[in-house]
């Protein structure tokens, strides 16, 4: 069955706005995960901007499977095997981003990216590599070692939701599926994806799990968190 994977930085996002304790976190992590959603996203960012320390010391404490995505540095990986999360997704990060822009530089990062994925993996942490959906780039994860990796979403939610031409975006990440599914990666999807982009993608059978986060957030205010993953349920089932 594909997965779902629900980012609830952006709750932490609002929670700051008022430096207090509301919306809390752990209730609406809880919510998701009774609502139908497979793991949980965090994002713990070198500037914790949304996600904070406490924020990951708790929620990997619970029952829930926490996906940790954090750059591609030794300090962030030293957090990771403190708090044991369940999965790791490496993802490229800069300070004055608004979101991420693109996938890792697995060619210049690749001596790093490799002894993190080797280090993460050792200690039980499945560590995939978020990714612009290339056949190079599934190159070199197979190479690092990743056994997992997420195509990076982004050009294609944006034609979408732009009502341009997507179809050549479409079929590169279904042949970049389909070479990492031969080579024994497993692929995920996230970034800016809504309802109409993730039912186009799931037309694609080697994408196993889709990761979504700034929608869902953003749709509940008009139908309710659990609505809007339950419908997402309902298009990835």
């Amino acid at each position: 069955m594909t997965k779902l994977g629900i980012n609830i930085d952006h709750v932490a996002t609002l929670r700051n706005a008022r430096g207090e304790g509301h919306p809390d976190i752990i209730q609406i992590a809880n919510i998701v995960h009774n609502a139908g959603a497979d793991s949980i996203t965090v994002h713990l960012r070198e500037d914790r901007r949304h996600i904070k320390d406490h924020d990951l010391k708790i929620l990997c404490n619970k029952k829930y499977l926490i996906n940790m995505e954090m750059a591609a540095n030794i300090k962030m990986m030293k957090i990771a095997i403190r708090n044991k999360p369940k999965f790791v997704c490496l993802v490229p990060e800069k300070r004055n981003e608004v979101t991420t822009e693109g996938g890792l530089n697995l060619h210049v990062n690749f001596n790093l990216i490799k002894k993190i994925v080797r280090t993460l993996n050792k200690k039980k942490i499945r560590t995939s590599l978020f990714i612009d959906p290339s056949i190079k780039n599934i190159e070199l994860s197979k190479k690092i070692g990743a056994k997992c990796v997420e195509l990076h979403t982004g050009k294609i939610s944006r034609l979408v939701k732009n009502k341009k031409n997507f179809l050549s975006e479409l079929i590169k990440i279904k042949k970049c599926s389909k070479f990492g599914v031969d080579n024994n990666i497993e692929i995920h999807a996230g970034h800016g994806l809504d309802y109409k982009t993730t039912k186009l993608l799931n037309k694609i059978s080697y994408i196993t799990e889709y990761n979504i986060g700034h929608f869902i957030i953003g749709e509940s205010i008009k139908i309710g968190i659990s609505n809007v993953i339950k419908n997402f349920r309902k298009i990835i089932k």
